[in-house]
């Protein structure tokens, strides 16, 4: 069952915190809806707080049925789909409604790319400068370096306990695939573009985000409003709107300024009505 909590904040993101600490919860476990956004004031006259409202499910009660023909208790949650009135027949010509029940069937959100091993003076560069890293991280890892068929250096980092180098959501591992890039590219005429990875987190990640995404498109389209993701890199936003690209009723977006860039789910409402997209 979907329950609700408020919560005020100095900033936005400090709102959502304060919500998270006291429901015990992760960003990936809720919905979050800005109420109404931070104003500073003026010589902090007439400045007020961030107001969000949090959504999450509460795991030891029973989900209402979509079909239940009773409106639920919170005010804001709304049932799109209702059990047809005796009186009112269902109509024909809008099986998709009577078929919500099936969600889309889940695809993979971005395919490998084949890769093949080289050994040329930009991977000699790579492997020179991230073996040369970690060393001074204390890491013992192996690095490998493989081409894409779209000409990116695919490096690889096999070892134990690789948590630390991966860090919180993959921050360190970004942290340090940029830091190579900069290193490699610096005094280069052709841009090489490098993507790493550590025990195959990105695949798993990008798994975690696909799964959020669709969690939160069902959600947009159960309450009708659109749903807010948190910030999120470029390449992050990027598996989401590959997620949800073609998912019936929604459309996707990015709106602010990084790193605080965000992605919108939107739920699409005229297209439930009749031969209307």
């Amino acid at each position: 069952m979907t329950k609700y909590l408020e919560a005020t904040g100095k900033t936005e993101q400090a709102a959502i915190d304060a919500a998270l600490a006291q429901l015990g919860l992760d960003r990936d476990d809720v919905s979050v809806e800005i109420l109404d956004r931070a104003k500073s004031g003026f010589l902090g006259i007439g400045s007020t707080p961030a107001r969000v409202r949090v959504s999450y499910e509460a795991p030891d009660e029973p989900e209402p049925e979509e079909t239940a023909p009773e409106a639920p208790t919170a005010p804001v949650e709304k049932v799109v789909y209702e059990a047809p009135k005796a009186d009112k027949p269902p109509k024909a010509e809008k099986p998709h409604k009577a078929e919500r029940a099936e969600k889309p069937q889940a695809k993979p959100v971005l395919e490998p790319e084949p890769t093949h091993p080289v050994d040329d003076e930009a991977s000699q560069a790579i492997t020179a400068f991230v073996t040369g890293l970690l060393q001074h991280m204390e890491v013992d890892c192996t690095v490998t370096v493989e081409l894409s068929e779209r000409g990116a250096y695919e490096v690889r980092l096999e070892g134990e306990d690789l948590g630390r180098i991966i860090g919180r959501r993959g921050d360190t591992l970004d942290a340090i695939q940029q830091l190579t890039g900069y290193a490699v590219n610096r005094d280069r005429r052709e841009r090489v573009r490098v993507h790493l990875d550590a025990e195959g987190y990105r695949a798993r990640r990008e798994e975690a985000l696909a799964n959020l995404a669709r969690r939160q498109a069902e959600k947009a389209i159960r309450y009708r409003k659109s749903v807010t993701l948190e910030p999120m890199n470029a390449y992050e936003r990027h598996v989401v709107h590959t997620a949800l690209q073609g998912y019936p009723h929604i459309s996707t977006h990015s709106e602010g300024a990084e790193p605080h860039r965000r992605t919108v789910i939107c739920y699409e409402e005229e297209s439930f009505e009749d031969g209307e997209a």
